[in-house]
């Protein structure tokens, strides 16, 4: 499972508004969501985002390839995104606790459009090495671990708590849109110039910061009640009481190590890369790959409505070891792309459903802090899976790479076997968990 910026969706809850730090008011409320012009131009907003970091992160294990032929370093700077990013959640999240929400997302666009402005002109004029590459990766990272949570956060301010679980689907059909439109957009402009693509994300995430300001509803959070102080660490505890997402985090941690969206684009880039295949061929792959995620994301509310929570959750855990396997023993390339598009198809829908059972759960004033500390935790061991992949491959090859994916993913699976989760009832069973300091969640009598 690869946890993303998508929150539940699919899942009918008791009190989706238990969430929310600021509810809608009553004209809001009676909008259809296609009309919510605020909800639309968050929507859109974020769709150019997306699309502007997936066309980047492809560009930059191409120019790397391309200019050092290590897969090695191209793995050891997407580790570093991927840490970063995780790290940076947990800020990220602090601040959407505390700061105009609208604001935090317009710096850290522009900050991106900054760097990768500079970052073409430095290609153009082949003033470029190695560790510029990594700094520009990594400052764009940072940008993507900030605005994570507040993204993620600010959807709840926009949307009634009858419109949540439609306002989540499509959020998650624009995320994994362009987890499909990124990659052979990268691909496609760096065949024509290795500056094009850092140019088209800047331009994208320059238009997502104008259509951030047509979001007419104020995005300030509330503010701390006397001597109330908002500390990161209250989401990390607030997750460690809750046995359901204890053991759904590790399963998430093994599995994000395992086939992590970074790694597994890696891993497709690389191998193409070692049969010949050209840069717009390898983007297609990618694109081929990042189908799965969309299909998943349409379906991921019919799915949940109709497949129980114990059966999704075992079924998706245990569908990363037999794709590895398969992964390791088939030739061609875009058989490879089908089977991770089989793999990307299960996230939305777990996604979905794991950040449902934390809606349920999570008080209004740890939101952004669980979120963040849900981000990290999700993110961190990702990096240590990309830096293998690229290590992996240059040493032994695509076929021990997709092996050691196999054998991770089946480790991380374990957890999936527990009782707590064989038994696991609906979200609303546990929407009353996160009230008392030391509560779990246990289903309630019905």
């Amino acid at each position: 499972m690869t946890m993303s910026d998508k929150p539940p969706g699919g899942v009918d809850t008791p009190d989706p508004s238990a969430v929310t730090t600021a509810g809608p008011d009553a004209a809001t409320a009676e909008t259809p969501l296609l009309r919510n012009g605020n909800f639309q131009a968050l929507w859109t907003s974020e769709a150019f985002a997306a699309l502007a970091k997936e066309a980047a992160e492809v560009a930059y294990p191409l120019l790397i390839l391309t200019t050092t032929g290590s897969a090695f370093y191209a793995g050891a700077v997407g580790s570093a995104q991927l840490l970063t990013a995780s790290v940076m959640s947990i800020p990220g999240g602090t601040l959407a606790d505390r700061v105009d929400r609208r604001m935090i997302l317009i710096v850290c666009n522009l900050v991106r459009v900054v760097l990768l402005g500079l970052f073409a002109l430095l290609i153009w004029t082949e003033d470029t090495n190695p560790f510029i590459i990594f700094g520009i990766a990594v400052g764009s990272a940072v940008c993507l671990g900030v605005s994570n949570p507040t993204g993620l956060a600010v959807i709840k301010q926009l949307v009634p708590p009858s419109q949540l679980t439609q306002a989540t689907a499509q959020n998650q059909v624009r995320y994994f849109a362009a987890t499909m439109g990124g990659p052979p957009l990268g691909g496609s402009l760096f065949a024509v110039g290795r500056a094009f693509p850092f140019v088209s994300s800047a331009v994208a995430f320059l238009v997502s910061t104008v259509l951030l300001l047509f979001i007419r509803k104020p995005l300030k959070v509330e503010n701390a009640a006397p001597g109330e102080k908002r500390h990161a660490v209250e989401g990390f505890k607030f997750l460690a009481r809750q046995p359901v997402l204890r053991l759904l985090i590790i399963w998430i941690m093994g599995s994000n190590m395992a086939f992590t969206h970074t790694g597994v684009f890696l891993a497709l880039i690389a191998t193409a890369e070692s049969r010949g295949a050209s840069p717009a061929f390898t983007g297609m792959l990618l694109s081929i790959a990042g189908v799965g995620g969309l299909v998943g994301s349409l379906l991921a509310g019919p799915i949940i409505k109709r497949v129980s929570p114990p059966v999704l959750f075992l079924t998706a855990a245990w569908i990363g070891p037999v794709a590895a396997v398969l992964l390791a023993n088939v030739s061609g390339l875009i058989p490879l792309g089908i089977i991770v598009a089989c793999v990307f198809l299960r996230g939305p829908v777990t996604s979905a459903l794991f950040l449902a059972y934390l809606a349920a759960m999570a008080p209004d004033k740890v939101q952004g802090r669980v979120l963040g500390a849900v981000m990290f935790m999700s993110m961190i061991a990702a990096p240590i899976g990309v830096f293998a992949v690229g290590t992996i491959f240059d040493l032994a090859g695509a076929t021990w790479v997709f092996t050691t994916m196999a054998i991770v993913s089946a480790l991380a699976a374990l957890p999936t076997l527990s009782p707590v989760i064989r038994k696991l009832a609906p979200p609303e069973h546990y929407a009353d968990a996160g009230a008392a300091p030391d509560a779990h969640p246990t289903p309630k009598e019905t």
